[in-house]
């Protein structure tokens, strides 16, 4: 059921759009390549086990789950805003 402008399925497009996204991002934060031996960031060796885990890996534990946290704090934002400020 629609209402006001939206049309048939307008939430659901917008959720799929949100988890599409999602996805898309997480493929393109995807490491590729030769891992680094070292970690770019602290300079401490990356074990064997991690780099052949994850090929074209750049950090070592610690760093990656820095960044991580740091880049999840970044995401917690609805890019589409909500139809309020759509409207203003």
């Amino acid at each position: 059921m629609a209402g006001g402008w939206s049309k048939d399925g307008a939430v659901q497009e917008q959720i799929d759009d949100s988890v599409n996204d999602a996805v898309d991002r997480a493929r393109r934060q995807l490491p590729a390549g030769e891992s680094a031996e070292t970690c770019e960031e602290c300079g401490e060796d990356i074990p064997l086990p991690r780099r052949e885990a994850l090929p074209g890996v750049r950090l070592c534990v610690t760093c990656q789950t820095e960044l991580d946290e740091t880049n999840r704090q970044a995401e917690l934002f609805n890019r589409r805003g909500s139809k309020d400020s759509q409207l203003r």
